[in-house]
């Protein structure tokens, strides 16, 4: 089956509008002729990155006024740091919700790769070298992705359920294979790819997120992969009935998020030199409100990379905020649920409006 889209077929299903760092597709697959024209496209998408962005603005002058020292600018380092394992595991999830799917299994499969890095890394461990152990690190989180894939598109699991059995494997094996123990990598140099600063007042963490953001950004706008999980979560039926191999790219994209969850676990550990193969539980909430927060349709078929990175800040520069505070864990968790709610009622009145045009 060809992996190209046939010219003759008159069921266009590949997004158009692209621009830099995302790419949205409104309406349905066929309904080309009925859709607003691109300019309006690119003026609504634009208001959604200017409207995210505005938000992280606000929340971070309101926490200037009524959070102590908030505005020092070793909160502002923490806050980048931060968003950097959560950002790079949004980045990597924004490929599997552009395509109408989910991956639960994104906290615990960073922490299962944390621990692997350790087990390859660790003085106390197999203490390979750096670069190898990195590369096993990645094949580890390629693999989980494979997993989630094949599950989903082979055997026809739904994602909810295919990636929460994924989440409950993925932190029973990390907690067996470390045997319930923390690992220590004690490594200066992978420390310091967390850590490190090449360039001033910006950790490598916090650069190494910018910079992937850009690979991830090209990667939506630019390659097959990106046009054709849009294509396949704005309608997956008319993608496959244009000779799309739907199964082999669904995959892939997995194998993608899995990628980016291995170089999350990679800036996790380094940040605390450290694995705690308990953690990671959770992660999954703050990962798909940073996507949903940037844009990202939990419907399928809309994607903005550059949306995910501010969702990733907002969501941590509120985390920050309400712990200055002196807010309690259990209200945090309830005004970051709030917010969950907000991005996802706003998803659905854009996509209600879209099909209305």
């Amino acid at each position: 089956m060809s992996n190209t889209l046939k010219p003759d077929h008159d069921t266009s299903v590949v997004p158009h509008d692209v621009e830099m760092g995302s790419e949205a597709q409104e309406g349905r697959a066929g309904s080309v002729a009925s859709s607003p024209s691109g300019l309006s496209r690119f003026v609504r998408s634009s208001l959604q990155q200017v409207f995210v962005f505005a938000a992280l603005i606000a929340v971070y002058v309101f926490f200037l006024v009524v959070a102590p020292n908030f505005g020092s600018p070793n909160v502002l380092t923490d806050i980048l740091l931060q968003s950097s394992t959560i950002g790079v595991l949004a980045l990597g999830a924004t490929f599997v919700i552009a395509t109408g799917g989910i991956d639960l299994s994104v906290g615990t499969g960073m922490t299962l790769c944390a621990v692997m890095a350790g087990i390859f890394l660790g003085a106390d461990y197999m203490n390979l070298p750096m670069g190898l152990g990195l590369l096993l690190t990645l094949l580890v989180g390629a693999f989980i992705g494979l997993i989630n894939g094949f599950n989903i598109a082979i055997l026809g699991l739904p994602p909810f359920i295919a990636t929460l059995a994924m989440m409950m494997i993925a932190r029973g094996l990390a907690l067996i294979i470390s045997k319930a123990q923390s690992i220590k990598i004690a490594n200066p140099d992978y420390i310091a790819l967390s850590n490190g600063r090449i360039l001033p007042f910006v950790s490598n963490a916090a650069l190494i997120f910018v910079l992937l953001t850009i690979v991830a950004a090209v990667m939506l706008s630019k390659t097959i992969l990106g046009r054709y999980s849009l294509a396949i979560g704005s309608n997956e039926e008319a993608t496959r009935l244009s000779g799309i191999n739907v199964k082999f790219w669904l995959i892939l994209v997995y194998v993608t998020a899995g990628i980016f969850m291995a170089m999350g676990a990679v800036l996790y550990s380094a940040r605390f030199g450290f694995v705690q193969p308990a953690e990671g539980l959770g992660f999954e909430l703050q990962v798909i409100a940073a996507v949903v927060i940037g844009g990202t349709s939990l419907a399928g078929g809309r994607a903005n990379i550059i949306g995910t990175l501010v969702g990733a800040l907002l969501m941590n520069t509120l985390n920050t905020g309400l712990q200055m505070m002196g807010l309690a864990q259990q209200w945090q968790l309830v005004v970051v649920g709030v917010v969950v709610l907000i991005a996802v009622f706003a998803d659905n009145v854009r996509r209600s409006r879209a099909a209305a045009v």
